[in-house]
């Protein structure tokens, strides 16, 4: 971030931080498509419960954690900030919350709507800052040891292991610990599919992240002067190539080409910012390529209920893109150097040994202390059922 309080930058990422604010309708509407028409409601009221308790979390004490500002003073201070560090704080706020929404569609149709409030706040307002200030502020000395270990320093420009990694290792414990969704798999062996219930909530839900993502990735730059035309390429390409690989493998599924694109643009984020638009390219198509696999693997064989296939999405397609960096990001493969493999294996292994740990111990406490497990016949807990009870759609062949 630039030193100055520039009025321009102040917008620059006022604007950004209003596009990432609009991916969260996309995770609404991405939710609401994916899962039976009888919890869309839980659905949409729990994607802005989030919203609203990630901003006091991290507000109060998550961005404190992370960069050493708190906004606990006089507005006189605050004003004196000029707007820069403020719209700061939005922008990254927005990054925060992406957390608990990306876990809000592993856990979807069964998870208790208090204890999962509850992890949102110790998520955001701990765990995620205290990963996101060792890899983008330098917190702890990490990125001083990483850097004198292999010649560079972590690299993750707009989050594909601090918020994505993060996120989608999160999500897999507290799966894990919710078991599967009553009827999903039966005793003999038998999967029961639940197939999207309204495509175009699914695929508008897409489009909206998508749409986003590049004040996501683009606006990272944090200021005007550091503006990257290559990033938003390289978004792009990614975009496409995921979103080309998920359609031919995935068979024209429309849960696996709407995904696609995601699973491109979770990748690049870490090296949007030095990889050739090829090299993008091909990272996203391997995204794609490793999402449709992994979804119908962990779905069908391992039997893991992740409903929207956060893990293999976010965890796994965030994952191999902080890898991915260090290797397209070199200058023999057309990047424009400056990363290495090893320290973003180091940086991709420690956020996802974090983000296990946090998701672990988080979910547990609660399963033991709340009970993480909504009954079986309730959509939303608290909620008038005989408004909101609509039947689900007819089971299909597909993973979905």
């Amino acid at each position: 971030m630039p030193s100055t309080h520039s009025s321009a930058d102040a917008l620059f990422l006022l604007l950004g931080a209003i596009l990432v604010l609009a991916m969260h309708a996309g995770f609404a509407f991405l939710e609401l498509g994916t899962v039976r028409r009888k919890n869309q409601v839980n659905a949409l009221v729990k994607i802005l419960l989030d919203f609203a308790v990630s901003t006091l979390a991290y507000f109060l004490v998550g961005y404190t954690l992370a960069y050493g500002r708190t906004f606990l003073v006089s507005a006189t201070e605050l004003n004196q900030l000029n707007g820069l560090e403020l719209t700061r704080f939005f922008f990254l706020l927005t990054f925060a919350a992406a957390v608990p929404a990306i876990i809000s569609g592993g856990i979807a149709e069964r998870a208790r709507f208090h204890p999962q409030i509850i992890a949102t706040a110790v998520l955001v307002g701990f765990c995620y800052p205290f990963f996101e200030g060792i890899v983008w502020n330098g917190n702890f000395g990490v990125q001083a040891w990483v850097t004198a270990l292999t010649g560079s320093a972590i690299h993750d420009y707009a989050g594909s292991i601090v918020v994505h990694a993060f996120g989608g290792w999160v999500a897999l414990p507290a799966v894990m610990l919710l078991g599967a969704r009553t009827g999903r798999y039966g005793r003999d062996g038998r999967v029961s599919a639940h197939p999207p219930s309204n495509i175009p909530f699914l695929a508008l839900g897409a489009w909206i992240l998508t749409v986003g993502w590049f004040g996501f990735n683009v606006m990272s730059a944090g200021s005007l002067e550091k503006l990257s035309g290559l990033v938003a390429i390289n978004s792009l390409m990614a975009m496409v190539g995921g979103t080309l690989s998920a359609w031919w493998l995935g068979r024209n599924d429309p849960g696996f080409v709407y995904n696609g694109p995601l699973a491109g643009l979770v990748a690049v984020c870490a090296g949007s910012d030095v990889m050739h638009p090829l090299g993008s390219l091909a990272v996203g198509a391997l995204a794609g390529v490793l999402f449709v696999q992994a979804f119908t693997l962990t779905q069908n064989r391992w039997k893991v209920d992740d409903v929207l296939g956060v893990w293999p999405l976010h965890g796994l397609c965030g994952a191999m893109g902080g890898i991915a960096c260090g290797v397209f990001g070199q200058t023999a493969l057309g990047g424009l150097g400056g990363v290495s493999l090893l320290a973003q294996l180091v940086g991709t292994g420690l956020g996802v040994l974090i983000a296990l740990l946090s998701g672990t111990v988080v979910y547990s406490v609660l399963k033991a202390v709340l009970g993480l497990r909504l009954d079986p016949e309730a959509e939303f807990e608290g909620a008038d059922l005989s408004i909101h009870r609509i039947s689900s759609t007819p089971e299909g062949d597909s993973p979905w």
